[in-house]
C-alpha cells in the first residue's frame, strides 16, 4: 500500500496537475472513505510516529471496508509537508491526520483549497472550519513519570533530551521536574535541547554526555528510541517515551509514557462516515484514555509501581493536577509562577515559557 501511495505521489509531483478545485468523493457502501497520514519520521518499532501507526491500525480494525487507510512516512515540516498533504487531498483522501506541530500551517493552508475535505491538526492549534485540533497531555504522564523517577534515582540528578522549546517539551519537562520533587525534595535535571525532533546520532550523544555528569534517570521528548539504547548500553535508566521501549532497553526502562489514539482516529472517521464532523479542538489526557504508564521495568518495586498508578488514578479523578501548587511553585530563577493553592489554567499551560525551580538552564 504504501509503495503504491509513494509512487502516486511522486508522479502528482512532477506532472503538477491542477487539484485544487476537485472534490473529494463522498465514501458509499462500495467506495470506502480514503483516509490519509502524514509521518514525520520514518515509521519504525517504537516512538512518536509507531504510536500514531498504531492509531491508523486500530482505526482500520475497527472500521473495516468503510475505511481505506494510508500514509506517506518521513516528511520533513515545511514545503515537503505542504506538498505531500496537498497530494493526498488531490488523490481523494476525504480525510487526513497530520500529527506533528509544523504541520499545522502547511494543514491550514492546504485546507483552503480543499473546502470538502476534512484535516485533523495533531498537536496544532489553529482550526478553520475544515480543520481540527487536537492534541493530549502528555504532561500528565510526564509527572507521573518523575515520581518514578524521584523514587529511583541514587544521584538526585536526572537528565532530559529535548527537541524544541515548545510549550508542549516546556509542560513535560517541568511537570516531571515537579513530580521527582513531589517525592523526592533534592532532585534536579539537566536539560540538552537539540532543536531537532529526529537524530538518533546527536540523541544518542546527549545522553552519554549526561550520564557522564552524574545523570543516573534520563527522560526525552525526541522520536527515536537512541536514548533508550544509550541508557541500557551504559546501565543507567530511563523513561520510555511515546511507546512502551522494552525491547530495545529491557534493563533500562522504569516506564513508559505512551501515547493512545486509536480512539480517537476511530471516532473521528466515524464522524465524516455519518456526516457529524465538526472542527474543533480536543485536548485530552489519561481521563480520557490519551496518555497512561506502563511497561514498568523489572527493576523497579511493586512499591513504586503502586504509587504511580494510584497517582494515575488520582489524575483521572480530577484529584491531582500537576499545575496546581500546594506551596507556591518559583521557576529556575526565583520569581514565582505559581502561587500557593492556585492552578494553571489551561491557557497559562499552553503558553508555558518558564523552567521550573530544580531545572538547570534556560530556554532556548
Amino acid at each position: 500500500m504504501y509503495k503504491n501511495l509513494v509512487a502516486a505521489l511522486a508522479v502528482a509531483c512532477c506532472i503538477s496537475p491542477v487539484f485544487s478545485q476537485t472534490p473529494a468523493a463522498p465514501a458509499t457502501a462500495d467506495k470506502p472513505l480514503k483516509i490519509g497520514f502524514v509521518y514525520v519520521v520514518p515509521l519504525a518499532d517504537a516512538g512518536w510516529v509507531r504510536q500514531h501507526e498504531e492509531g491508523r491500525l486500530a482505526l482500520d480494525a475497527a472500521l473495516g471496508n468503510k475505511v481505506k487507510t494510508t500514509y506517506v512516512e518521513n516528511v520533513a515540516e515545511g514545503p515537503d509537508a505542504e506538498r505531500v498533504i496537498r497530494d493526498l487531498a488531490a488523490m481523494g483522501h476525504q480525510l487526513i491526520f497530520t500529527p506533528s506541530f509544523g504541520y499545522m500551517e502547511p494543514t491550514l493552508k492546504v485546507a483552503q483549497e480543499f473546502p470538502a475535505v476534512k484535516f485533523e491538526s495533531i498537536t496544532g492549534y489553529k482550526t478553520a472550519p475544515n480543520v481540527a485540533a487536537a492534541n493530549a497531555r502528555y504532561y500528565e504522564g510526564r509527572y507521573l513519570s518523575g515520581i518514578a523517577a524521584g523514587r529511583m534515582t541514587k544521584t538526585n540528578v536526572a537528565g532530559y533530551v529535548a527537541g524544541f522549546a515548545i510549550p508542549e517539551v516546556v509542560q513535560g519537562i517541568n511537570a516531571f521536574m515537579l513530580g521527582m520533587r513531589s517525592v523526592n525534595p533534592k532532585a534536579q535535571v539537566k536539560v540538552v535541547w537539540l532543536g531537532t525532533w529526529f537524530d538518533p546520532t546527536r540523541e544518542r550523544d546527549a545522553a552519554m554526555t549526561l550520564f557522564n555528569q552524574d545523570v543516573d534517570v534520563i527522560a526525552f521528548h525526541t522520536a527515536s528510541s537512541a536514548i533508550m539504547a544509550a541508557a541500557q548500553e551504559r546501565g543507567k535508566l530511563a523513561i520510555a517515551y511515546h511507546s512502551d521501549m522494552r525491547k530495545i532497553a529491557p534493563d533500562a526502562q522504569i516506564l513508559a509514557v505512551t501515547h493512545q489514539w486509536g480512539s480517537y482516529y476511530t471516532q473521528r472517521a466515524r464522524a465524516v462516515l455519518d456526516g457529524t464532523w465538526k472542527s474543533g479542538n480536543v485536548w485530552g489526557g489519561v481521563r480520557e484514555g490519551m496518555i497512561r504508564v506502563e511497561g514498568f521495568g523489572s527493576a523497579v518495586p511493586a512499591a513504586v509501581q503502586q504509587e504511580v498508578l494510584a497517582r494515575q488514578k488520582d489524575i483521572a479523578s480530577g484529584k491531582l493536577q500537576p499545575f496546581r501548587a500546594r506551596q507556591a511553585v518559583l521557576d529556575n530563577e526565583g520569581r514565582e509562577v505559581i502561587a500557593a493553592g492556585q492552578s494553571l489554567s489551561d491557557a497559562q499551560i499552553l503558553g508555558m515559557n518558564w523552567l521550573v525551580q530544580g531545572v538547570q538552564g534556560k530556554l532556548p
